[in-house]
Formats: structure tokens, sequence, C-alpha cells
């Protein structure tokens, strides 16, 4: 008998022998079952599933972990911050699924929660704070909403520092790089450095969304919407490219990026023009630099990039900023204009 089990989702994967797997989950983000539709193993493991999810365990923090993913709060983000969630969320079930709500008013339970991401963060710093600002969220979630009797979770600090200080692209970087990279490559550069927007909006930024003087957009991560002015440079390359697919940026075959297949050109790029030590990421926080320099106002720098104001400021003084002696230079300058300019005369 041909039992029919809704929401399956299959997941198909090449191996590094050059294979293709298929995966199958009880749901988009669901845990994943073994074998394939039809086998024992694969039913059990999906009814088994199912149960637990339509389990509300009242009063507990799985009851909330539940809710929150049934929530418009979660469905509104993308895909792929979907399943990043569901990723961090599951650790957490396994570790809190029956933790009692009301406890969470306990001082205690503040201690708990930073013992067990201290404990985490001896394996991976970063994905311990990853996986404890998902829970921090969600509390505050259902804390806004009522639905539990206090946040513990809030401004925890993280573990993690990011190493990446001298990480951006400096002018020499650009210029060997945009010596040696295909035209399509390039001007896949200078759409990151002239807009700090992300590799994924920017390979699928539509020839419609540039109207001669600007670029609209919605980020897919935030859903902020974002309208640029387009600087000389970069209008100059627009003009002048071809609109051979309905994205902006094409591969050499006239064709829309798929994410794998730019990673892989890109990495080709850089190593041919010998640029190491900086991402396609760092284009991002590099763009937000080179306005800062310019003598941009974190509120100019935000509605270009995207970010919050309070990004902005983290970026700024966290992670690039500090190492930039042209800022040093700057201020130097100005406050000898400022004293020249306050001086009475002789």
């Amino acid at each position: 008998m041909r039992v029919h089990m809704k929401g399956i989702n299959s997941v198909r994967k090449k191996l590094s022998n050059g294979s293709v797997r298929v995966y199958y989950y009880a749901w988009k983000g669901g845990p994943c079952l073994p074998g394939k539709p039809g086998d024992p193993d694969f039913v059990e493991a999906y009814n088994s599933a199912v149960r637990a999810q339509r389990a509300q365990p009242e009063g507990t923090l799985q009851a909330i972990l539940n809710s929150y993913q049934k929530s418009q709060k979660f469905l509104d983000l993308a895909s792929r911050t979907q399943r990043d969630y569901v990723r961090h969320i599951r650790k957490i079930e396994v570790e809190y699924h029956d933790f009692p709500v009301a406890a969470l008013a306990e001082r205690a339970a503040r201690g708990e929660f930073l013992t067990w991401r201290d404990r985490m963060a001896k394996t991976s710093r970063r994905q311990a704070d990853y996986t404890y600002s998902v829970l921090a969220l969600i509390v505050a979630w259902a804390y806004d909403r009522g639905l539990v009797p206090a946040n513990p979770c809030e401004r925890p600090g993280k573990v993690y520092r990011s190493k990446r200080i001298d990480s951006i692209w400096t002018s020499e970087d650009e210029a060997t790089f945009m010596k040696v990279a295909p035209s399509h490559i390039g001007l896949a550069f200078m759409l990151a450095l002239w807009t700090g927007q992300r590799q994924g909006d920017l390979l699928r930024l539509p020839w419609s969304a540039y109207d001669g003087q600007r670029l609209r957009l919605r980020q897919r991560k935030t859903g902020a919407r974002v309208e640029i002015p387009v600087g000389k440079p970069l209008k100059v390359l627009l003009d002048q490219t071809s609109r051979t697919a309905a994205t902006i940026l094409a591969t050499s075959r006239n064709t829309s990026w798929t994410e794998s297949g730019f990673r892989a050109s890109w990495g080709k790029a850089c190593k041919k023009a010998g640029v190491e030590g900086v991402t396609f990421h760092d284009l991002r926080g590099t763009a937000v630099t080179r306005l800062a320099v310019a003598g941009c106002s974190v509120p100019e720098i935000a509605s270009i990039s995207g970010h919050s104001l309070k990004q902005v400021t983290a970026i700024l003084d966290a992670h690039y900023l500090s190492r930039d002696s042209k800022l040093g230079i700057s201020a130097i300058q100005k406050l000898e204009a400022h004293e020249k300019g306050t001086k009475s005369p002789n």
C-alpha cells in the first residue's frame, strides 16, 4: 500500500567523488530521514518526526520554539536564514526542550544558558555565539508577546572576536585585481565596492533595478529596501556592459551566475591577481570604510549599505577603522584647518 507523506523535502547534493545523492527531510528545515520513501525505517522516522512536531508541551521551552517557527517573524526570513536558524534551534531543543518557561524568571537561568554557551565555545566560539543568539532572539520574541515571564538571554556579550581587523581591500589590492580580472568579474568587484551589498543580492540584481542613475534593491537577508546613487566609476562600467542576461552580473557565457559558480571564478581571479587575506564579503566592510574615510556620517553610510545605524557603528568601531591611517591624517587636517580658522590675525 502506498502511503502519502505530506511535506517531505528532498535535496540533491553532489558529493566530492562526483556522484549525486538525494537527502530526504521530514519537511523543509526538518530532521533528515534515513533511506528513501517507502523504506520501513524511513516511514518510522517520518512518523516520529511528525509526532514530535505536533507535540506542544505547554509550559516548556519546546513550546516556545515551536511557536516561533510558525510565527510570521520566522516565515518572513529568507529561506537560507530559516535553514540556518532551524539548525541552531535543533541544538537548543536537544539541550533545553523540557526547560520550564517559569524557570526563565529565576536568577540562575541566565547563568545556566551562559554556561551552556561556554561549553559549546570549546568546539567553536563563533557557532556558540550564533546558537546562543538564536536562543536569545526567540526568547526576546516570546517575552515581547507575553509568552515568557522574563528574558535572561539579553545582552550576553560574545565569546568570539573577529580577527579580521585588517581585512579590507586596499587601493593596491583593487588596482592589482582589476588589472587581471576578466571584465565580468571586475564588474562584480566594482558593484560590491560602490554599493556595499552582499554577494547573493548582487548576483540576483536584475537590470530593471538600474535606471541609469540609481540602483534599487531589497536585501534578501534583512528585507531592507536600499536605493543607491551610482558613482561615476561604476556608472561607466554599467553603461558599457551589454545586457546579455536578465541579471547585471553574468558569466562569460552570458548567463546568470550560480553562487557556487561565481565563488569558483572569483577564487581563480584572486589567485591570478595574487590577492590574499581578503574575501568578496570583505568588500562590504571596505565600502563602509571608504565612505567613512570620505567623510560620510553613519546615517549616510547606512543609507547606502543597508546596515542599521548600530551595525555601521560596530563595523567602524571594531573591525576596520582602527587600522586605517587615512582617518588619522584626515582628522589632523581638519584640526589644523579649524585651528587656523579660529586664530585671530596679528
